[in-house]
């Protein structure tokens, strides 16, 4: 019995290296951006609980814009990946014409969205009880941080085209290394322009903006001079401009895969920003409270994403090489290795949620409501570890529609109603609320279980 356990869900050492080569870059450089938006987030509390509030909804927009882009460039990566595989380079840059394509589409409609609904957006999360919070200093405050966070999208988008094919090739470490380098230039400029120091002008809220841009001009430069600098190991970029044409039968091969998965990362991003909205209900302190917990979690969920991430780009390229057995049997091992891993790191979550709310200048209240958001999300991080891992194997076949229901339609038709219901008809305590929309997740993971048991992610998508 344990012989057959072993087999089924533990791999050798050459697997787990082949799998931690691909996940560490990116857990890295996740890592890192999610401390420095940690040290970003206690800069900024340090200054005030509206001032923080107003970053946090912004950002919570900006969020739905940012998996927009992940969303769009990931239909075609499904392709990139098995391209990739079969070693075919006009394959790969049809597709890195697309993603280009689809993020100025994307990127166009946001810029033009919040310039004119930007106020609108912010104040939906400014509709909750009265509890003490300055609600006009909160638009005030996230105001002035979108229209300068606007002036970063372009970097960002590129980032992201590029950043993703290189991955989807193997090449995880440039991506990494940009982005330990925008962290290093973030972290230096918050703490010089938020607070004024050595002769710099104190702008607060302004400042974090302006730092975040200026980090990601740095990002941007150093991936795309690195990749088009070294066209023998992208021999993609080679010819790339010459034409921005994509063939119109692969153009419909993306739409048909990625659709789905585009609509899925915007409605997934939509559904937590919906959330954040229903709890907003119980006051300002609430999203101060879930913006600090949000942040801490954040740093630890870099391990079930990267490793997500993982399972994409390895069972992709499998599944591109034809390699069916290989790939469902790595994809086992891989989602147990993920649930295995988040275990433990649940565990010093745990021990962290009493001590990471007070290094912010914020009502206690906010702070021991987000006490408990980090306890809730770790217990429940294992469950978010199996659902993320099986969610990227099934999107690794192409099976994006049922990626989409799995998803964000699940998220749509079980978790907002819960918390939308619970929130303004009840008077139930919003950790309670917090820990039932959680629940609502084990729904989700028999599902999951059962979807990729069976197999039906398993086929190449690219094979002529």
């Amino acid at each position: 019995m344990w012989e057959s356990f072993r087999s089924k869900l533990i791999g050798d050492k050459k697997f787990y290296r082949k799998v931690l080569l691909i996940a560490i870059p990116i857990m890295i450089q996740n890592g890192i951006t999610n401390f420095v938006s940690l040290l970003d987030n206690i800069m900024v509390g340090q200054v005030g609980t509206e001032q923080m509030s107003g970053v946090a909804i912004v950002n919570q927009l900006i969020f739905v814009y940012n998996l927009c882009i992940f969303g769009g460039v990931s239909g075609a990566g499904i392709f990139t990946a098995q391209y990739f595989g079969r070693k075919d380079q006009e394959g790969i840059r049809n597709t890195f014409r697309y993603k280009i394509w689809m993020a100025v589409i994307l990127t166009t409609f946001t810029v033009l969205l919040f310039l004119v609904g930007g106020d609108t957006l912010i104040q939906m999360y400014l509709q909750g009880k009265q509890d003490g919070g300055d609600m006009a200093a909160a638009l005030r405050y996230g105001r002035q941080y979108l229209l300068i966070m606007l002036t970063g999208l372009v970097p960002f988008m590129l980032v992201q085209i590029y950043s993703s094919t290189l991955r989807e090739c193997g090449q995880t470490v440039v991506p990494m290394k940009g982005g330990v380098a925008a962290i290093v230039v973030n972290l230096v400029f918050n703490y010089l322009l938020i607070y004024g120091k050595f002769g710099f002008p104190k702008m607060g809220v302004a400042g974090a903006a302006v730092a975040t841009v200026l980090s990601r001009y740095v990002e941007a430069v150093i991936v795309l001079g690195w990749t088009h600098m070294h066209k023998e190991q992208n021999p993609y970029i080679e010819g790339l401009y010459r034409t921005l044409k994509v063939p119109a039968s692969l153009v419909k091969q993306i739409l048909i895969k990625g659709t789905p998965l585009l609509v899925n990362e915007t409605l997934w991003a939509a559904a937590m920003a919906m959330l954040l909205q229903c709890y907003s209900i119980r006051g300002l302190y609430v999203v101060a409270g879930m913006n600090i917990a949000n942040t801490i979690t954040n740093l630890f969920n870099v391990v079930f994403i990267a490793l997500g991430d993982s399972v994409a780009i390895v069972v992709g390229q499998l599944l591109g090489g034809g390699k069916m057995k290989e790939a469902k049997d790595t994809a086992t091992k891989m989602i147990a290795f993920s649930v295995a891993c988040c275990t433990g790191v649940a565990i010093v979550m745990l021990l962290v949620a009493p001590v990471f709310p007070r290094f912010y200048n914020t009502a206690q209240l906010s702070r021991e409501l987000a006490a408990s958001f980090i306890v809730v999300s770790a217990i429940f991080m294992p469950q978010q570890a199996f659902l993320h891992a099986a969610y990227f194997t099934l999107r690794s076949g192409g099976k994006t529609i049922i990626t989409f229901l799995f998803d964000s339609a699940f998220n749509w038709c079980v978790s907002v109603p819960v918390a939308y219901l619970l929130s303004r008809y009840t008077g139930m305590h919003v950790t309670w609320i917090f820990i039932c929309v959680q629940l609502a997740d084990s729904i989700k993971c028999i599902i999951g279980f059962l979807l990729v048991k069976k197999g039906v992610w398993l086929q190449n998508i690219v094979e002529k």
